[in-house]
């Protein structure tokens, strides 16, 4: 019995400075990702939505699982600065998250300088083109 391509979860296992976005990616620790991503304490997610005025908590259940090691939420919401729903607003207080919602690119810059003073950091960045 063969088994044909096996197609698993987007993952890399720790983390990383994000190198460049744009194109509708991501290039992080050598290699490229179409898509969005999940910047957690135990790794670097592909994302599904692309939409931020439809974000959801739902859409964030990885990240209020390791809620205990995050402080700061960064979510780029595109080329634009986008409010967070007020549902996604509500879910990370209750989590004791600070969520500041950006652009994806101000959000990656962001990430990369809190990544590199080793706070406690989590992002959700929508691909841009």
């Amino acid at each position: 019995m063969t088994k044909g391509i096996v197609i698993r979860e987007a993952h890399f296992p720790g983390r990383a400075p994000i190198e460049s976005y744009g194109n509708g990616g991501f290039r992080f620790a050598d290699m490229s990702h179409r898509g969005s991503l999940l910047c957690l304490p135990s790794g670097i997610y592909g994302w599904e939505p692309a939409d931020p005025l439809a974000l959801t908590p739902a859409d964030f259940a990885k990240l209020l699982n390791e809620a205990d090691q995050v402080e700061i939420l960064l979510v780029g919401a595109g080329k634009d600065l986008r409010p967070l729903p007020a549902a996604l607003r509500a879910a990370m207080k209750a989590a004791g998250i600070a969520a500041d919602p950006m652009s994806t690119g101000a959000a990656v810059r962001t990430y990369n300088v809190l990544l590199a003073e080793n706070r406690a950091v989590a992002a959700a960045l929508i691909a841009v083109e």
